[in-house]
């Protein structure tokens, strides 16, 4: 990515407002923030708007949406090197948006209203139950109710399960 375009995208990333929150919780438990995601215990991770860029994505109807794909330092070391499955310790954030018009360039679409942030923690003794990967789900900062984040799983798993099960590629 050109410096130019990894600075338009940070930006865009700083001027979304999302709650910043722990890195991850113990899953389930006492010890369990209210801010985390229910059956994983995943939380939103603190600084997660300072990682590396690793892909857009743009979903048609009905969602209409346009994604970034962020990932931490070990994610983006995995991807280079094309480290398959996941070490743990990966952390990959979905942030996503409505897609409007531009009102400056017609051809164009641009973020709109925030929709979601979306996370995965690969942690495979935590998570064995599913690919090793815990899902997080969260709107405005918090999480969705427990019948959403049952969804995750499911569709990681009939989807994706030769690339760990991950959708996102490393965009060169």
């Amino acid at each position: 990515m050109k410096p130019a375009c990894t600075a338009l995208l940070g930006a865009a990333l700083a001027c979304t407002v999302f709650g910043a929150v722990a890195l991850a919780a113990q899953a389930g438990g006492a010890d369990t923030p209210a801010n985390a995601s229910p059956i994983y215990g995943v939380t939103i991770p603190e600084g997660y708007r300072q990682w590396q860029f690793i892909a857009p994505a743009h979903e048609t109807d009905p969602l209409n949406e346009l994604r970034v794909v962020v990932g931490n330092p070990t994610a983006i070391k995995a991807y280079q090197a094309g480290t398959l499955p996941f070490p743990d310790g990966t952390i990959l954030v979905k942030l996503a948006w409505k897609h409007v018009q531009s009102t400056e360039f017609a051809p164009a679409y641009v973020p709109g209203a925030a929709t979601t942030v979306q996370v995965m923690v690969k942690d495979s003794k935590r998570y064995a139950d599913t690919g090793g990967w815990g899902f997080g789900r969260f709107i405005d900062g918090k999480p969705v109710d427990q019948a959403q984040h049952e969804t995750c799983w499911g569709c990681h798993e009939a989807n994706v399960k030769d690339h760990d099960y991950v959708f996102t590629r490393f965009a060169p």
